[in-house]
């Protein structure tokens, strides 16, 4: 595993995910971000500079009136939850069984926030408006997850996305987006940002995966739910003295990466449409985002073997790590198209994953 490692961090190009930068380049294209945008002033506990400038763009984009910005997604989740939640007098959240919150977070929401969750769906499946109105009445919120990244970042169709958005309207709960990759959903319904939004009450997004941000995420929705969520971001902690850096990194991706979107989703159908024709697998078929998930017979210890050897030879990392999948004699990986992909010819990038998991 350590020659496997050294491989992949000798390597001078990568085809998936974001191409890897020194920490100082990262600070100095930071540096020159905030020069570009005459951010000369910083921002204080999370109030006014490039703090300030991120949150209204994003409220802007969104069609919200209100947003704040959070150093994780974790935290901008549990706090809209925990509005909406003491809000309708109700602990219950409906929420698929694939979720972040209950697969990535230790617990950590039921634990802190005594979240009672009921699922919506269960795997790989988006929610529709049935599956909301089948659960009993009395929920405190609703949360979908666009799009739903352990299920091969799936989404509805904007049909049922509206269908679900007026069933809890009348039953009377209020819906939360998990739109971590809500950028990279976008061209999928055509649709713009400030339409998705209205589709939900909040919607948390993300600055660090297709946007290529530090870290950070926002939280968008009505200016007093928002004015809460501040509250309890300030007593989980993450009212931090300056999240400047943070913030000019964000802004930096909204203006060069989320026109870019398109560009990324069609690469990954590119790709897809190639892996297939080489007898590999792809969930969703075709994908719906940049993102998704390529099966294909193997075994992990081999491909691992045979990626070092490549890596070795061309310095390129052409994909993660492989994993076994629910299918015995199967392995799965995720594949996700940045600036870095696009790089590279898709055929080429199939050509790849063929030689090296088939063999």
């Amino acid at each position: 595993m350590a020659r496997l490692t050294a491989a992949s961090e000798a390597c001078e190009t990568t085809v998936f995910w974001h191409a890897q930068r020194t920490p100082a380049e990262v600070l100095r294209a930071a540096a020159d971000t905030a020069d570009e945008l005459g951010l000369d002033e910083w921002d204080v506990y999370a109030e006014k500079g490039a703090v300030g400038r991120v949150e209204a763009e994003v409220a802007e984009l969104l069609g919200k009136p209100a947003a704040a910005f959070f150093p994780s997604g974790i935290m901008a989740q549990q706090s809209a939850l925990r509005v909406w939640c003491d809000r309708t007098g109700s602990r219950r959240v409906a929420i698929p069984d694939l979720s972040h919150l209950l697969v990535h977070e230790d617990d950590g929401p039921r634990r802190l926030h005594g979240f009672e969750f009921e699922h919506l769906t269960t795997g790989p499946v988006t929610a529709t408006a049935d599956d909301l109105r089948a659960l009993p009445p009395g929920l405190g919120a609703a949360l979908v997850e666009l799009p739903l990244r352990d299920g091969g970042c799936v989404l509805p169709t904007w049909e049922e996305l509206v269908a679900f958005s007026e069933a809890a309207h009348e039953l009377g709960v209020p819906l939360h987006a998990d739109g971590a990759r809500i950028w990279e959903s976008q061209p999928y319904w055509d649709r713009t940002l400030a339409e998705i939004g209205g589709l939900v009450d909040s919607i948390y997004v993300s600055f660090y995966k297709g946007l290529e941000g530090l870290a950070g995420a926002a939280l968008a929705g009505p200016a007093d739910v928002i004015d809460e969520a501040r509250t309890w971001r300030r007593r989980m902690g993450g009212t931090l003295f300056h999240l400047t850096p943070y913030a000019v990194t964000a802004l930096a991706g909204l203006k060069e990466r989320l026109p870019r979107m398109g560009e990324y989703a069609a690469w990954a159908r590119s790709l897809a449409a190639e892996l297939t024709e080489k007898g590999m697998r792809v969930s969703p078929d075709p994908p719906h985002t940049n993102t998704f998930l390529v099966y294909a017979d193997g075994e992990v210890d081999a491909i691992r073997q045979r990626k070092l050897a490549f890596m070795e030879k061309t310095k390129v990392e052409p994909f993660g790590g492989w994993r076994p999948a629910p299918v015995p004699g199967m392995v799965m990986t995720e594949v996700a198209a940045h600036d870095a992909a696009l790089e590279h010819k898709p055929a080429q990038v199939a050509t790849w994953f063929a030689d090296i998991v088939q063999g």
